[in-house]
Protein backbone atom coordinates (compact mmCIF):
# COMPACT_ATOMS: atom_id res chain seq x y z
CA UNK A 1 0.00 0.00 0.00
CA UNK A 2 1.10 3.56 -0.61
CA UNK A 3 0.32 6.66 1.43
CA UNK A 4 -0.34 9.97 -0.32
CA UNK A 5 0.72 13.18 1.45
CA UNK A 6 -0.79 16.35 -0.04
CA UNK A 7 -0.50 20.09 0.67
CA UNK A 8 3.12 19.41 1.55
CA UNK A 9 5.56 22.23 2.19
CA UNK A 10 7.96 22.77 -0.71
CA UNK A 11 10.77 22.73 1.90
CA UNK A 12 10.01 19.13 2.95
CA UNK A 13 12.74 16.61 2.11
CA UNK A 14 12.78 12.83 1.84
CA UNK A 15 14.71 12.78 5.13
CA UNK A 16 11.97 14.87 6.81
CA UNK A 17 9.30 12.47 5.59
CA UNK A 18 11.29 9.41 6.64
CA UNK A 19 11.76 10.85 10.13
CA UNK A 20 8.03 11.56 10.59
CA UNK A 21 6.75 8.27 9.20
CA UNK A 22 9.43 6.17 10.92
CA UNK A 23 7.65 7.00 14.18
CA UNK A 24 4.89 4.66 12.96
CA UNK A 25 7.01 1.85 11.52
CA UNK A 26 9.59 0.89 8.91
CA UNK A 27 9.49 3.05 5.78
CA UNK A 28 10.32 1.08 2.64
CA UNK A 29 10.12 3.83 -0.02
CA UNK A 30 9.58 7.58 -0.39
CA UNK A 31 8.76 9.44 -3.59
CA UNK A 32 8.88 13.25 -3.61
CA UNK A 33 7.93 14.20 -7.20
CA UNK A 34 9.43 17.24 -8.90
CA UNK A 35 8.29 19.20 -11.92
CA UNK A 36 10.05 17.94 -15.06
CA UNK A 37 10.64 21.40 -16.47
CA UNK A 38 11.55 23.43 -13.38
CA UNK A 39 12.89 20.74 -11.05
CA UNK A 40 10.82 22.21 -8.21
CA UNK A 41 8.96 19.98 -5.78
CA UNK A 42 5.27 19.58 -6.61
CA UNK A 43 3.85 19.81 -3.07
CA UNK A 44 2.98 16.16 -2.53
CA UNK A 45 4.72 12.87 -1.78
CA UNK A 46 4.18 9.13 -1.53
CA UNK A 47 5.39 6.93 1.33
CA UNK A 48 5.34 3.14 1.45
CA UNK A 49 5.65 1.31 4.74
CA UNK A 50 6.20 -2.38 5.37
CA UNK A 51 3.17 -2.90 7.60
CA UNK A 52 -0.36 -1.89 6.57
CA UNK A 53 -1.56 -1.48 10.19
CA UNK A 54 1.27 1.01 10.78
CA UNK A 55 0.33 2.85 7.58
CA UNK A 56 -3.27 3.07 8.78
CA UNK A 57 -2.13 4.48 12.12
CA UNK A 58 0.10 7.08 10.41
CA UNK A 59 -2.80 8.12 8.15
CA UNK A 60 -5.18 8.39 11.09
CA UNK A 61 -2.82 10.48 13.20
CA UNK A 62 -1.24 12.69 10.53
CA UNK A 63 -4.20 13.59 8.29
CA UNK A 64 -5.02 17.25 8.97
CA UNK A 65 -1.92 17.81 11.11
CA UNK A 66 0.09 20.99 10.74
CA UNK A 67 3.61 20.24 9.54
CA UNK A 68 6.19 22.74 8.31
CA UNK A 69 3.53 25.45 8.37
CA UNK A 70 0.93 23.59 6.26
CA UNK A 71 -2.07 21.43 7.09
CA UNK A 72 -1.20 18.19 5.34
CA UNK A 73 -3.61 15.70 3.79
CA UNK A 74 -2.66 12.07 4.37
CA UNK A 75 -4.58 9.16 2.88
CA UNK A 76 -4.25 5.92 0.97
CA UNK A 77 -3.02 6.52 -2.56
CA UNK A 78 -5.25 5.32 -5.38
CA UNK A 79 -3.80 3.85 -8.57
CA UNK A 80 -3.97 6.33 -11.43
CA UNK A 81 -6.86 5.62 -13.77
CA UNK A 82 -6.96 5.91 -17.54
CA UNK A 83 -3.46 4.70 -18.35
CA UNK A 84 -2.11 8.23 -18.81
CA UNK A 85 0.80 7.66 -16.47
CA UNK A 86 3.82 5.47 -16.32
CA UNK A 87 3.72 2.13 -18.08
CA UNK A 88 5.18 0.13 -15.20
CA UNK A 89 2.04 0.49 -13.08
CA UNK A 90 3.77 2.31 -10.21
CA UNK A 91 2.17 5.70 -10.73
CA UNK A 92 -0.19 6.74 -7.93
CA UNK A 93 -2.26 9.75 -7.03
CA UNK A 94 -3.98 10.90 -3.85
Amino acid sequence: MTIYIGNLSFQATEEDLREVFAEYGKVSRISLPTDRETGRKRGFAFVEMEDEAQEDQAISELDGAEWLGREIRVNKAKPREGGGGRRNGNDFRG
